[in-house]
């Protein structure tokens, strides 16, 4: 269950970029998971909420998941979603986008100075 490890892998990201801004509270953290990172981004946001229940920084966190779809380009000039075999050549497309699994932000709450 590698799910697991992912939704500590953002908390320990999203905790590490709080702590270095002084936070006093993370509000929402987004993610975008590619359609092909063979991942369930349910089951990642239900871990998150696990993994945060005792961290008070983390009270009342939103975990947002974005969905990624999958791009390919071939060296042909193609250009798509096409993942096993490029329409125009036959050859085996080069995946872009739609793997990924990254924190694309976190918004905190601080302490006015």
């Amino acid at each position: 269950m590698h799910e697991y490890s992912i939704a500590y892998d953002i908390y320990a990201t999203a905790r590490r970029a709080a702590v270095e801004n002084n936070a006093k509270e993370v509000k929402c953290v987004s993610v975008d998971v590619g359609t092909i990172a063979m991942v369930n981004p349910e089951q990642v946001e239900f871990l998150f909420n696990i993994i945060i229940e005792d961290d008070p920084l983390f009270s009342g966190t939103r975990l947002a998941c974005r969905e990624i779809k999958a791009r390919t380009r071939c060296s042909c000039g193609y250009e798509g979603d096409e993942r096993f075999v490029c329409p125009r050549c036959g050859k085996l497309p080069e995946i872009v986008a739609g793997m990924e699994i990254v924190v694309t932000n976190i918004e905190i709450e601080v302490d006015d100075p």
